[in-house]
């Protein structure tokens, strides 16, 4: 049987990681339903404490998902949760992800990421294959390649 993959990102802003990384991967952030959320609100399971504006949306405070555009509407089988965690990251990775750019530059790419708020680190390589390590606006690390 096949299994659905969902990666959970601990976040201070997991509104703004969302976004960044939906833009970043040409995914989108999962649209809000603002009815299911003020009926919540409405029936006392949640309350407006548990809520924010975002983006001109009614979202849950404490957490925002993206996906690849075409699951958008389906229980697609890759999904990123950016939840909420008061503390900010501290220590390096255990688990990062790569991002392949299929033939992009990767120094091009590097440049681009670095204007929209992450941080290059360093590049390695094994053998023929090189790769950056960057991390993004909250400083989880990721590779380019």
């Amino acid at each position: 049987m096949a299994y659905s993959l969902q990666i959970v990102v601990d976040s201070v802003n997991s509104h703004g990681q969302a976004d960044w990384w939906a833009e970043t991967l040409d995914w989108a952030v999962e649209p809000t339903d603002e009815a299911f959320i003020r009926s919540m609100v409405a029936q006392g399971f949640a309350t407006e404490a548990d809520t924010l504006v975002h983006n001109g949306a009614l979202v849950w405070k404490d957490g925002a998902a993206i996906r690849p555009r075409d699951q958008l509407g389906s229980n697609g089988r890759e999904r990123i949760l950016f939840q909420s965690a008061p503390e900010g990251k501290t220590v390096k990775n255990r688990v990062h992800w790569d991002v392949r750019l299929d033939g992009g530059d990767k120094d091009e790419v590097c440049a681009a990421l670095q204007a929209r708020g992450a941080t290059f680190l360093w590049t390695a390589s094994q053998g023929p294959h090189s790769w950056h390590t960057m991390a993004d606006p909250e400083g989880n690390e990721f590779c380019i390649s």
